[in-house]
C-alpha cells in the first residue's frame, strides 16, 4: 500500500495524484482534507481543515522551524491523529507528500519512508531542509538538471512534467488566435492588463479562461485545441497542461511564496520557451507572439515528454516493492 497526502489547495495536488495513480499497481490510499472527487476509485482518508478560525497566527511555525502548526487547533490535533492511526493500521510501504513539511515528519516519525513531491524556488528555509533530509527520494515534475535540493544527499527523481491531459491527441488549432488561461486566486494580473493586451495585437483574437471563475464547468483542453498560442501563469499544472497540449506559449510567473513561478519561468527560458517574470507593456505584445509561434511547441517534448506520470509510478512502485509493508 501507497499513501499519497494531497494538500487541499488549489486543485493541483489531487489532479497529480490522480494522473500518477493510473499507473500505479501498488494500492493507493489518499490522505487529505481536499474533498473527494465523485470518481475517485481508490481509498480515501478524509482529514479535518487545519486552517479554520480561530487562529494564533504569532504561533503557527513553531519559531521558523516548520510552516503550519497552530497552536491548541483542534484540526490539526485530529487530521496528526487521523494520519498515525491510519498508518498504524495499514502500515503502508511508503507514503508519498504533496506537499507539506508536517505530514513528512509524521510518516517518518511512525517509521515509514517518505517520497516528498519537490518544489521549485527558494526552499532554503529550515523546515523545507528538514523535510529533503528525512525523505527518502525527491519527485521532480520536470526535467535535468534542475535539482529542488542543491548540496542535500537526497536522491532526487527526475520524471518530467506531467498532467491529466498527457497522451491526448492533438488536433490544429485556428490561426491567429490567442488563449489567457490564468488562475481564479492571487490574480497579479487585472482584467485591465487582458484587455490592453488584446487591443495592442489587432490581428489577433483573445479568449480568457479563468477556471474555477464562475459557474459553468469550463473545458480547458477544448480551449487549448482551439487556439494558436497559449499565455499561462507559471503554476505547475497549468503549464504542464499547455506542454501536453503541444501549444506555443508565453509564460509570465506571478509573485508566489518562495519565488516558484518566477524560478519555473528561468527554466522555460533556458529550455527555450518564451518566458516572463511579469506581465509586460501592451506594447510588448505583438512581437512576444510572434516569438512564441516561431520557438513552436518543439521545447515542450523535453520539459514533458509525456510519460511523467508512468514514470513517477514506475518509481514509487519499485520502492514499494523493496521497502515492503504490511
Amino acid at each position: 500500500m501507497i499513501g499519497w497526502y494531497a494538500h487541499h489547495q488549489g486543485s493541483g495536488h489531487v489532479q497529480r495524484l490522480r494522473a500518477v495513480a493510473e499507473h500505479l499497481r501498488t494500492p493507493v490510499t489518499a490522505l487529505s482534507s481536499a474533498p473527494r472527487p465523485a470518481d475517485w476509485g481508490g481509498g480515501w482518508v478524509q482529514l479535518e481543515q487545519d486552517d479554520t478560525e480561530p487562529l494564533d497566527r504569532r504561533r503557527v511555525d513553531a519559531g521558523g522551524r516548520l510552516h503550519w502548526v497552530p497552536a491548541h487547533h483542534p484540526g490539526l490535533a485530529a487530521r496528526t491523529a487521523r494520519i498515525a492511526t491510519w498508518i498504524a493500521t495499514t502500515r503502508p510501504a511508503l507514503v508519498v507528500v504533496d506537499v507539506s513539511v508536517e505530514v513528512t515528519l509524521l510518516a517518518r516519525l511512525c517509521g515509514v519512508p517518505v517520497v516528498v513531491a519537490a518544489m521549485l524556488g527558494d526552499r532554503d528555509d529550515p523546515a523545507h531542509r528538514l523535510g529533503r533530509d528525512v525523505a527518502r527520494a525527491l519527485l521532480a515534475p520536470w526535467p535535468e538538471p534542475a535539482d529542488p535540493a542543491p548540496g542535500s544527499g537526497t536522491p532526487v527523481v527526475h520524471v518530467g512534467a506531467f498532467s491529466r491531459f498527457d497522451g491526448r491527441p492533438t488536433v490544429e488549432p485556428v490561426p491567429g488566435t490567442v488563449l489567457v488561461l490564468w488562475g481564479s486566486g492571487g490574480r497579479d494580473v487585472s482584467d485591465d492588463d487582458f484587455r490592453r493586451a488584446r487591443e495592442a495585437t489587432p490581428g489577433w483574437t483573445w479568449e480568457y479562461l479563468v477556471p474555477g471563475r464562475g459557474d459553468r464547468p469550463v473545458d480547458v483542453w477544448d480551449a487549448l485545441q482551439r487556439n494558436e498560442v497559449v499565455v499561462v501563469h507559471g503554476g505547475h499544472n497549468a503549464v504542464a497542461e499547455v506542454a501536453a497540449a503541444r501549444r506555443p506559449a508565453v509564460v509570465v510567473a506571478q509573485e508566489r511564496p518562495f519565488g516558484e513561478q518566477r524560478r519555473r519561468a528561468a527554466l522555460l527560458r533556458a529550455e527555450g520557451i518564451t518566458a516572463l517574470d511579469e506581465w509586460p507593456e501592451p506594447g510588448a505584445w505583438p512581437e512576444l507572439l510572434v516569438e512564441a509561434r516561431a520557438v513552436g511547441t518543439g521545447p515542450w517534448k523535453r520539459w514533458a515528454p509525456g510519460d511523467g506520470a508512468a514514470r513517477a509510478a514506475r518509481f514509487l512502485d519499485d520502492l514499494a516493492d523493496r521497502e515492503g509493508g504490511a
